[in-house]
This record gives structure tokens, sequence and C-alpha cells, in this order.
């Protein structure tokens, strides 16, 4: 399949580019901005399939609203037309409109609608299949900062500590996540039945509805969650794609920072990661015949990984004096979990330094600890 794919070197355009060359069964034929001038008809030759990004939001010239918006987009419908009417192969058309549209009466936004209506007219009078998207805000990696993305705006200046110029924090913002955008448009690509709204536009979804000083807050907390170890619930929904978008603004000096060491004479303990709900994730590491712990929980609970060495595990029930005990390395996966009334502690029983993954299901708390010395033996 032959996509042709225009506006190829804008935010969206990279990134369908990107995930089109990931498949061996699509050839992406790119429209840029600067091929695009002397574009002829010619270039459907074997497209089966139209991508039509391109367009003009903040021209030099403000006819070029129309000239781009407009125009190129009656050329490009009368060009697959005429290829309908030759050959009989009605190629699909995808377009990315602007929820702007239907919200002023700028002279983009008229431009928009102007090729809407040239879409709409090609699918009427010559059975042109057509997809047209009225796209909210998209926010996502690639996005050019300080432009016309607030989200870019934010992400880019916050990861280098510049200012941020927000004039209504309670503006209302209406996102879309450019993964979810390209996945759609694959899957119509792909084949999938129209999905459209109340208005007839193809719907995307999910659409995320917040305000710009949210947005701006919660980027500000992905910085700040560096030195506090807790980047929040990024998971899922619009922190999961926010999160993203904000690391992918990083420079690269930034791609790594470093954590804080609790060293002493029996090792080091070194806190990684805390959630705001499932507990955290630390490692330690112990010398030859060095043990650790030696302590029982109430309600906490502990899972080790041994990543390197060898290791045993003694434990002791508080309460009935019974003993058990495990020995693993590093060389096997095995996770070894404290229970709740049993003291344990870990040896390192073989000759190099043990490396021990930890992950506890509470975030740890100096006034409540939920840990009570107690000797395994």
């Amino acid at each position: 399949m032959k996509v042709l794919v225009t506006g190829a070197d804008g935010f969206i355009g990279r990134n369908l580019r990107q995930r089109l060359s990931e498949r061996r069964d699509v050839e992406a034929a790119p429209m840029t901005s600067s091929n695009s001038a002397g574009w002829t008809p010619e270039v459907l030759g074997g497209v089966d399939f139209v991508m039509h990004l391109a367009g003009a939001n903040r021209p030099d010239d403000p006819a070029d609203f129309m000239r781009v918006n407009r125009d190129f987009t009656a050329s490009l419908c009368e060009a697959v037309s005429r290829e309908s009417r030759a050959t009989g192969r009605r190629i699909p058309i995808l377009f990315a409109s602007s929820a702007q549209a239907d919200r002023n009466d700028s002279l983009y936004a008229q431009s928009k609608r102007a090729a809407e209506a040239v879409l709409a007219k090609a699918a009427r009078e010559n059975g042109i299949p057509t997809h047209i998207f009225r796209l909210p805000n998209v926010f996502g990696k690639w996005c050019r900062p300080n432009y016309n993305s607030a989200v870019a705006t934010f992400c880019f200046n916050t990861a280098r500590d510049l200012p941020l110029t927000i004039h209504d924090p309670a503006a209302s913002l209406t996102l879309v996540y450019v993964d979810d955008v390209v996945e759609r448009f694959i899957q119509l690509l792909d084949g999938a039945a129209s999905n459209l709204d109340a208005n007839g536009f193809e719907a995307i979804a999910p659409q995320y509805h917040t305000t710009v000083g949210a947005v701006a807050d919660e980027i500000r907390r992905f910085k700040e969650s560096r030195g506090a170890l807790t980047p929040g619930r990024v998971g899922a929904g619009l922190l999961r794609a926010l999160y993203s978008t904000y690391l992918s603004y990083l420079p690269p000096e930034d791609f790594s920072y470093p954590l804080r060491e609790h060293v002493d004479r029996r090792g080091k303990f070194v806190e990684y990661l805390k959630t705001p709900d499932c507990g955290q994730l630390s490692y330690f590491t112990a010398h030859p015949g060095v043990t650790r712990g030696g302590h029982y929980h109430h309600t906490k609970i502990e899972k080790f990984l041994v990543v390197k060495g060898r290791a045993r595990f003694k434990f002791h029930n508080v309460q009935d004096g019974r003993n058990h005990e495990i020995q693993t390395s590093g060389d096997k996966a095995e996770v070894v979990e404290s229970i709740p009334g049993w003291a344990h502690d870990i040896t390192n029983i073989g000759d190099d330094e043990l490396v021990v993954m930890l992950w506890a299901n509470e975030v740890f708390d100096p006034a409540h600890p939920d840990t009570y010395s107690h000797a395994t033996s």
C-alpha cells in the first residue's frame, strides 16, 4: 500500500511517518513544505490512500490561508477525482482539519471550513471516500515549542527552567494525544469503519478536558518529581501522555539524574522510585559476610530480588518461634517476600558484593515505619 502524506514534515506528519515506517506493507510518499510547491497530479501514481495533513496556520502572508488550506485541497481533490474517473480507483482522503473551524471566524477557521467543503463536494459528486477530523489541541513529541501548542511550550520551557506565560490559568483546554490521533488514522488506513460524531466528522478519542493552569501545574510537578522520586500516576490517561511528552523535550544532558546513596559499613541503600499508592522501589548492597535486616513488620510487605551475588534469607516467627531459611542468588530469578509477623534478615554468603532490588508496598514513613528490631535466631 502506498500512502501519500502531505504536511509530512509537520508535527503530526512526522509522527505518522514514523509509524508508517515501522510497517513492511506500507510505502509512505512524503510531501513536505519543500517539495509541495511544484506538485503535479502524477504524484498520485500508485497511491492508495491520501493522508492530507498540510496546512497554513501562521503564514506571513494572510492570503496563504486560503491558498494553502483551501486551494491546495481543491487541487488535490481534483487530481484524485480525475484518477477515479480515469481508472475507477477511488482513493480515500483523510483530512486533518481543526476544531477552530467551528469556534471562530478567523481567516484560519474560514480556510479550514472551505477545505472541508471542497472535500465534501468531492465525496458527493465523485464518490471519493473522505475522512475529515476536526482536531482539537494535539500534543506529543516533536511538536514545535513557542509556536501554537501550549503543551509543547510548557514542556520545553519547564525542562530548561524558563518562565511560563499564562494569561488565564482557568481557560479550558481540550487535548488529544498525537499517538492516539495517529493510531486512529492508521485504523482507517487499514479499513476500519468511520466513527462520526454528532456533526458528521470523524471522532477522535480519548479527548482530555482540562485547563491551561492544570496542565502547567502537572508539567512543573514532572520536573520536581526527580528530586522527590515521585512522578505520580503516569501509567494511564492524560498524565501518561503528558509525562511522555515532557520527557521528550528534555535536552540530552538531562537524560539522567543522580540518586541519594545511604552508605555505611554494610554497603549502601538507594531509593529509586516512590508512587502515590503502590509503594516504592529501592536497592541495596552488602559486602561479603554482612547481614542486613533483623526486624519484622506488622503490615508492610517487601519483595526482594537478588540480582548479583549469593544470599541467605532467615525467617523467625515472632509468636511461635518457627524458623525458615532460603538461599538464592543472582543466577536465578526468584522473589523472596517478607511475611508479616516473621522477623527476617539477609546475609551475603558469597565472595562478591551482593546487590538486591527491593519493592515495598508502602512509601517509608519515618513517623510510622512499621519496622521492629528482632533477631532471627
